[in-house]
């Protein structure tokens, strides 16, 4: 039996708060296509109190960022792209070009090319977000993207130094201080100071989030990343301080970062609750933290480890922390999640800054179509075909020709059609008609 000792809000209030943010996305879209770089001034004014003579940092200001920061601070950026660009790289390997004869003289192949350009978002507003720069800007790079842009919030009223410094160690191409709607929106449709790119990636708020969604077929995105979410899921072979630290350390992404705690021992459950509370006393980010918790935090007792993974199916979490005497069940059997933290030893904070595996996740639900991410996301799987051979031409040429007629497409039989004469030598071969069956070449 699933139990609920705590729930979040409900379905109803989600749906209200995105109309909201739908259509204020909308308005700034409309406004930034129609006004350019004027509308993302006057945006970046508004909402982040910015406005810069250029968001654009020259070589000089990048530096300026890097000397801002210790030789430590810098050292640990290098640590963590090292394991992000190793597992990225792995990744990229694991990926081959094919080209294979699958026919008598015909030859298929694919081939995964980079996205030409790259708008990454790396949030910074509320906190510096500076693993994004790593996820987004190195793992483009590593995919051989040519061109990467790369944008944050001001920070405190500047560029944030370790964030900017991030990019640039990353490998980003061009580096803008600009944040919200109108750094995305301007990335995809363009302004005169900003060259339009290809694709979009990144996490964000709400409003970064819904901005991807409705620019998403004029450009490419990652995938849809809202508000974090973090799913424990505990047996009693671990205590609720550690699972109240878990859950704490991603509900204070914002207050709308849901955290669920999923586990067959009630005892647990309300052990967790009350450490959540203690913790809450003294956690300095406590009243972000608070509010999600209270808000969109869940508890959820089940009595069987099958009841559990039917309920970590169903919600499709971002994040999912597994704390049993076999988390390797879920690894096993789990469909639908964004990233699996197997064991107490690991935690979703080891891969959101440093682990190597990618931070940028699915959300709402997303995860059971797609994964987070990686750097096959930067490339596309195109495909190319050669037929080497007059015989081959002719012989895939009359089945294609019977096939396009089946579907009425005239024209489509023709090109089959005129390679059959030609290189089947056929000459007399009748226009605009299927060729038969078991005719001789």
């Amino acid at each position: 039996m699933i139990r609920y000792l705590k729930r979040g809000r409900t379905a109803a209030v989600k749906t209200e708060d995105d109309a909201k943010v739908r259509a204020t996305v909308e308005g700034i879209i409309r406004d930034i296509e129609t006004r350019g770089d004027d509308a993302v001034r006057e945006y970046s004014r508004k909402f982040d109190q910015w406005d810069p003579a250029d968001f654009r940092l020259s070589r000089a200001e990048i530096e300026q960022a890097r000397k801002a920061l210790s030789a430590r601070e810098i050292e640990d950026i290098a640590f963590a792209q090292a394991q992000i660009r190793n597992f990225a790289t792995i990744q990229r390997e694991s990926m081959r070009d094919v080209e294979v004869e699958t026919y008598p003289g015909v030859v298929l192949g694919h081939k995964h090319v980079p996205v030409n350009a790259v708008g990454c978002y790396i949030p910074g507003g509320k906190y510096p977000m500076i693993a994004s720069a790593h996820m987004s800007v190195l793992t483009a790079k590593v995919a051989g993207v040519n061109r990467v842009v790369s944008t944050a919030p001001p920070y405190q009223g500047k560029p944030h130094p370790a964030i900017v410094t991030a990019m640039d160690m990353a490998g980003a191409d061009e580096i803008l201080v600009l944040g919200g709607v109108q750094a995305v929106v301007a990335m995809a449709v363009g302004t005169p100071s900003v060259a339009p790119v290809d694709m979009l990636v990144g996490p964000g708020n709400m409003f970064v989030a819904e901005a991807k969604r409705q620019l998403y077929g004029r450009v490419g995105i990652d995938l849809f990343a809202g508000p974090t979410e973090t799913l424990v899921i505990a047996d009693d072979s671990v205590d609720g301080e550690l699972c109240a630290v878990d859950l704490l350390g991603q509900a204070e992404h914002g207050p709308t970062s849901p955290a669920i705690l999923l586990t067959n021992s009630e005892k647990l459950a309300y052990d967790t609750m009350g450490q959540i509370d203690r913790q809450l006393a003294k956690l300095p980010t406590a009243a972000i933290a608070s509010k999600s918790w209270a808000d969109c935090g869940e508890v959820i007792v089940c009595d069987t480890q099958e009841e559990m993974l039917k309920v970590a199916d169903e919600l499709a979490y971002e994040h999912v922390q597994v704390m049993t005497r076999d988390p390797d069940y879920f690894l096993k059997n789990m469909t639908n999640y964004g990233a699996l933290f197997l064991g107490p030893r690991t935690n979703v904070s080891f891969g959101d800054k440093v682990i190597g595996t990618n931070h940028t996740l699915p959300t709402n639900r997303n995860a059971r179509y797609t994964g987070g991410l990686w750097v096959g996301k930067f490339l596309k799987t195109c495909t190319y075909q050669r037929v080497l051979t007059d015989s081959a031409s002719a012989a895939i040429g009359e089945y294609c020709s019977r096939l396009c007629h089946m579907e009425n497409f005239a024209g489509h039989g023709e090109q089959a059609n005129i390679r059959v004469r030609r290189y089947g030598n056929r000459p007399d071969l009748p226009w605009y008609e299927p060729v038969a069956a078991g005719a001789k070449a």
